[in-house]
């Protein structure tokens, strides 16, 4: 199997090294692990790879407050 080089600024190499649940964990068992957290599926089947970026994208926005709550909705369209 070959490996690859990808770009990150030092910082986020930084934060990555503090997820990091030992030593000698390479970065591909890091990222496969964060992978890990988005669900593959539910009791319906599995979600397509579009769907999945979706729920991160999702998630991320809701950790980082980019979020509206129903009623704010509401009240922008008029409801």
């Amino acid at each position: 199997m070959g490996y690859t080089t990808i770009q990150i600024l030092p910082e986020t190499r930084k934060k990555l090294a503090g997820l990091k649940m030992y030593d000698r964990q390479t970065y591909d068992e890091l990222l496969n692990a964060l992978m890990s957290l988005v669900p593959k599926g539910d009791e319906e089947g599995e979600y397509g790879d579009e769907f999945r970026a979706g729920l991160l994208r999702a998630r991320i926005d809701l950790a980082e407050g980019r979020t509206i709550s129903h009623e704010e909705l509401k009240k922008r369209l008029g409801l």
